[in-house]
């Protein structure tokens, strides 16, 4: 009888996930997700058509509920040098200038997708370029571009969050487009008593943002293969920056 010869099972390749389990793993174990992105898995399409849904809800929220006429006045008003220059203007010209500025702030909302595509792409491009070149690691644009759209999913809640403070009755003259919801310290502090650079900084700790951030410096250091470090040093870095030029605008134009 001869030997029965036995040939090991070869190793089968890890399944890929379906783009419904990368979305949910993103608010329960996102390293999967990412794990998966590193594989060759980068397809976006899902959290791009989410993200996009989201804005157009907040857009219906906004349209009917305040009003764009009173979103942009509200803008105006926050903004004391745009109030004092738009006073001295003849009633003709100031009536234009609302009606140009609600043409634009509706444009912003419908364009939506396009503008949400315009920033991941260049967001990418300076987290490929950082991880790559300062940290040394292997990452492409796809894997790092996907990576963007998956770690910004958390930013839906803070849509359906500020969706829910316009339906439960905010105060159409008091809402603030810039700052809709209440995820972050700016949203508890009154915008015309606050000392402007203060509350640009107040505004940036915001509790999303930071999720995000982390998300994205996790994802970026899984595709790029190094430590995580590297990718938080990249992410929130840069973030950083960021959140200094716009405090120092606020504080030179406040």
């Amino acid at each position: 009888m001869s030997d029965l010869e036995v040939t090991p099972m070869a190793e089968s390749a890890p399944v890929g996930l379906s783009q419904w389990q990368r979305v949910a793993n993103i608010f329960s174990a996102p390293s999967k997700t990412f794990e998966d992105i590193k594989r060759g898995n980068k397809s976006w399409w899902l959290p791009f058509v989410i993200v996009a849904l989201a804005g157009y809800v907040l857009f219906a929220a906004v349209y009917f509920k305040i009003g764009m006429q009173q979103t942009v006045e509200n803008q105006i008003q926050l903004n004391t040098k745009q109030a004092e220059a738009m006073a001295q203007m003849p009633a003709e010209q100031q009536e234009t200038q609302r009606k140009w500025s609600v043409y634009i702030t509706e444009g912003i909302f419908v364009a939506n997708p396009i503008l949400v595509l315009i920033i991941a792409a260049v967001t990418a491009l300076v987290l490929w370029g950082t991880i790559n070149f300062a940290f040394g690691g292997r990452a492409t644009f796809g894997g790092v571009f996907a990576v963007w759209f998956f770690a910004g999913l958390p930013g839906i809640i803070k849509v359906l969050l500020g969706t829910i403070v316009i339906f439960a009755g905010a105060a159409p003259e008091s809402f603030n487009i810039k700052n809709f919801a209440p995820t972050n310290l700016g949203a508890f502090l009154n915008p015309m008593d606050t000392n402007k650079a203060l509350y640009a900084l107040a505004t940036s700790l915001d509790v999303i943002t930071i999720w995000t951030l982390f998300l994205m410096g996790m994802g970026i250091a899984i595709v790029a293969g190094v430590k995580r470090s590297s990718g938080y040093i990249a992410v929130f870095g840069w973030w950083a920056i960021i959140v200094l030029i716009g405090v120092g605008i606020a504080a030179v134009t406040g």
